[in-house]
């Protein structure tokens, strides 16, 4: 190919630069909204499976701070507490809200 081009080169400048602008992109190519290819059933099964996952271990995750709480009751660690049912909560409405996120940025 390398070959080629020095063949055209060498012919006339004005072809090699008009192939070169040729070969280059243009713009950002339309995709519109894809297609799935053969085999995204098992991957879609694979993400359910995930997202059956993450939406247990989110309601493990309240009882665990529950249980917490219960157990250190007497002790007075209510800011822990408070922080740590945040963070779970906080990853429960993201788990909740996760195929909108990806639908708005998609």
């Amino acid at each position: 190919m390398s070959s080629l081009l020095a063949a055209i080169t060498d012919v006339s400048p004005h072809v090699a630069h008009t192939l070169a602008a040729a070969s280059r992109p243009t713009g950002v190519p339309d995709v519109g909204g894809g297609e799935a290819p053969p085999g995204a059933d098992d991957l879609l099964q694979v993400l359910r499976w995930v997202a059956w996952s993450v939406t247990a271990l989110c309601v493990a995750g309240i009882f665990g701070v529950a249980s917490r709480m219960a157990i250190d009751h007497s002790r007075g660690g209510g800011r822990e507490h408070a922080r740590g049912l945040g963070f779970v909560l906080g990853a429960c409405v993201l788990v909740g809200s996760a195929s909108g996120i990806v639908g708005a940025l998609v």
